[in-house]
């Protein structure tokens, strides 16, 4: 496992607690398969939401699969869940396996290019219940995952999600820290992001 030293700002160290990191969580050859798999089978939605009294589209692709062909409640909306594809189901046995944790549902994104992002925000949805524990497997273009705390803005850190990496959030992270996926002035390939996640109020 490697060591969170480098999340240091201005003498500040990043709660290492809550995170676990492996940058070679899954082989190169392992990797490549994966991301082109899903680039090709995975049932990839523009998805919008209300910003300032209008719709606008979020700036990046997205799926769900899960347990049952069903739908989840998450954050006030119905989520159509695809049902699992047998590499996602094969992933998600081996983190479970790796670090004795379990996920009933995985949400893909895909970053097309250095113009797709994901804001700030904490997963604190009530459905995820306290505490969430989220697997996080990256593929394709490296990015940087940031995290800001959410009552001292000037607490920052980074962290590079490299290809076949894991990220594993848990702990208090959720409600103390935000993250996101900042656009980027400099030209990007595609990267796809897996965030597993145990749901607990199905429907």
């Amino acid at each position: 496992m490697d060591q969170l030293s480098l999340f240091q700002n201005e003498g500040y160290r990043f709660p290492e607690e809550l995170l676990e990191f492996e940058a070679d969580f899954l082989k190169l050859e392992e990797a490549d398969d994966l991301f082109h798999r899903l680039l090709k089978e995975v049932r990839w939605e523009h998805t919008s939401k209300m910003m300032y009294d209008r719709t606008v589209l979020t700036p990046r692709l997205t799926a769900w699969y899960g347990d049952e062909d069903i739908s989840y409640q998450l954050a006030g909306k119905t989520i159509a869940v695809n049902q699992w594809l047998e590499p996602l189901k094969t992933l998600k046995e081996k983190i479970e396996q790796r670090f004795n944790y379990r996920f009933n549902s995985v949400l893909l994104n895909l970053y097309r290019d250095n113009n797709d992002s994901v804001a700030w925000h904490r997963d604190r949805d009530s459905e995820l219940g306290d505490r969430p524990v989220i697997g996080s497997i990256s593929l394709g273009q490296a990015r940087f995952f940031d995290f800001r705390k959410a009552d001292d803005h000037s607490k920052k850190y980074s962290l590079l999600l490299s290809h076949g990496s894991l990220l594993l959030m848990k702990g208090d992270l959720q409600e103390t820290w935000e993250h996101r996926v900042a656009k980027s002035t400099q030209k990007m390939k595609a990267r796809i992001n897996l965030t597993f996640r145990l749901i607990g109020d199905v429907h």
